[in-house]
């Protein structure tokens, strides 16, 4: 029993981090280097908690909508995507590894599963079977999803100084919208903010692929000449 809930648990973890891994195809990371990655993502998850029971806490005195509002946005986005940027910044942004614009990608990615590693064990453990299930195909690919759209920006800032402020502004708001709205249309307890929901996390997908694509493709370590937008005249989105 406890194998299988780890097992659940744990697969769309190993799998999504292998996947992220295979794609960073011209000059790899340390291994030492994503299990730090990993590891940062775990740790946070205390002092998440934390501030989730605290700013949790107002939602008591809204209801309906306005509740799901707070709590998706503030209470969820803020905390999670606000943390995870702040680990990378504290334990990547100025690492000598961190040399090519993929590799935002690969350590916001690892930062998001170690976190949604334990938050899975949690969920999975209390819930059982069915949880581990739904959020093997929703909730950790969102945290990867939204890891991608953080660790892309972050690539973009790393390597454009002109447009720096504006590349961080964006590694954080970006994941953060986004996570606000996954959590919001769950929360909001209606039929028409689910219907909305499904071509959402598709649009995820799409755009998460789309920015590993990219990111891949510009690598300064590849044999030829890629999309490199570092030295473009204007400020690249796509």
């Amino acid at each position: 029993m406890f194998n299988n809930l780890l097992f659940i648990s744990l697969a769309p973890i190993l799998i999504i981090a292998f996947y992220i891994y295979s794609r960073d195809k011209y000059e790899k990371e340390p291994v030492s280097y994503l299990l730090k990655a990993l590891l940062a993502g775990a740790i946070i998850v205390l002092p998440v908690v934390l501030i989730e029971k605290l700013l949790s806490a107002p939602a008591g005195n809204l209801e309906g909508l306005s509740n799901a509002a707070w709590t998706a946005f503030l209470a969820a986005g803020l905390t999670e995507e606000g943390m995870k940027f702040l680990a990378f910044l504290l334990f990547f942004w100025k690492s000598s590894h961190f040399n090519e614009r993929f590799d935002g990608i690969v350590y916001a990615v690892y930062i998001s599963l170690g976190f949604a590693g334990i938050e899975n064990i949690l969920y999975v453990f209390s819930g059982g079977y069915s949880v581990g299930i739904v959020r093997a195909l929703t909730a950790v690919p969102a945290h990867a999803l939204f890891g991608v759209v953080m660790g892309y920006y972050f690539g973009l800032a790393k390597f454009n100084a002109k447009y720096r402020g504006i590349y961080l502004a964006l590694a954080f708001f970006l994941p953060f919208v986004f996570h606000g709205l996954y959590d919001f249309l769950l929360m909001a307890n209606s039929p028409v903010f689910l219907s909305i929901f499904i071509p959402l996390f598709i649009y995820f997908w799409f755009i998460g692929f789309r920015k590993i694509s990219i990111a891949s493709n510009a690598s300064v370590f590849r044999g030829t000449p890629g999309d490199d937008i570092v030295s473009g005249g204007g400020i690249p989105m796509s």
